[in-house]
């Protein structure tokens, strides 16, 4: 179970959090080739449904962010490096993970800015905003990826063994429209994989998901690539998933009981007569 400290708070709506990243607001950037990618984004597959959406964030500083950032590293060393977790490609099991982070030593190899770890939980905030609140997230939440290949393949893998023919005619689109506004090769790339408890996909019925950031330090802008396939028989609340089909069932059950009540008018009015 994730210690309570780094799990993300589930806030309501009307209930701010005092914490500065959570009052910090990334810039979302406009682009029309992610609003078209994100509407195909949404596919279902018989069994399950996906569900994935890319956005693009300015990493830019005005006054006021400068302040907050100043107070997210405490004594303004933003250049201090935050240990992260090895990648997912690193084959070593979350046991011995946990139990090297008890230890206090390896297998931590990665190591990011005080400043880029304030960029990535202020992205999960921003696009997760007003339901999750991450600023208890911890530089172990995240790794940092080998190379945009590897990353190409394992997006390629998961999507295209799910959404099958509907992801292949999806995918050059979807890697030149992130290659145009992000530059990959300048990329450095990080993924967020935190336990079930401080998961905001964490609930019964979603098979699985990715959360890629593509941060470019020379443009200051990041990308956000997030995704998740829900099963159709065990959506959770939230996904909004089974919605129409409850709906189709409410109604068909008036129409019988509509159906019903006007046999008993018949029988009634027959009786009567």
């Amino acid at each position: 179970m994730a210690d309570a400290e780094n799990s993300p708070i589930i806030v309501n709506k009307l209930t701010p959090s005092g914490s500065v990243l959570s009052t910090y607001n990334m810039k979302l950037l406009e682009n029309s080739s992610f609003e078209a990618i994100n509407s195909l984004l949404t596919i279902e597959t018989g069994d399950c449904k996906i569900i994935g959406r890319i956005e693009s964030y300015s990493c830019k500083m005005a006054g006021d962010d400068k302040q907050m950032f100043k107070q997210f590293c405490l004594e303004g060393q933003p250049h201090m490096l935050e240990a992260l977790s090895p990648p997912q490609s690193s084959g070593i099991s979350p046991n011995k993970l946990s139990q090297s982070l008890d230890d206090g030593e390896g297998p931590l190899s990665d190591k990011c800015s005080r400043k880029t770890l304030f960029y990535l939980i202020a992205t999960l905030n921003e696009s997760f905003r007003p339901d999750y609140d991450f600023s208890r997230t911890k530089g172990h939440d995240f790794s940092k990826e080998p190379s945009v290949n590897w990353v190409f393949n394992a997006v390629n893998s998961s999507l295209s063994a799910a959404a099958g023919e509907a992801y292949s005619h999806l995918q050059p689109q979807l890697w030149e429209a992130l290659d145009k506004e992000i530059s990959l090769a300048e990329c450095d790339i990080y993924s967020y994989n935190p336990d079930l408890d401080s998961d905001p996909y964490g609930e019964e019925g979603n098979l699985w998901s990715f959360n890629y950031f593509f941060y470019n330090k020379r443009l200051k802008r990041i990308v956000f690539f997030t995704c998740r396939s829900v099963s159709l028989f065990m959506a959770p609340r939230d996904s909004g998933i089974g919605t129409e089909l409850d709906l189709e069932m409410d109604e068909g059950s008036y129409e019988e009981e509509e159906e019903e009540g006007n046999m008993d008018e018949g029988r009634f009015g027959a009786l009567c007569a």
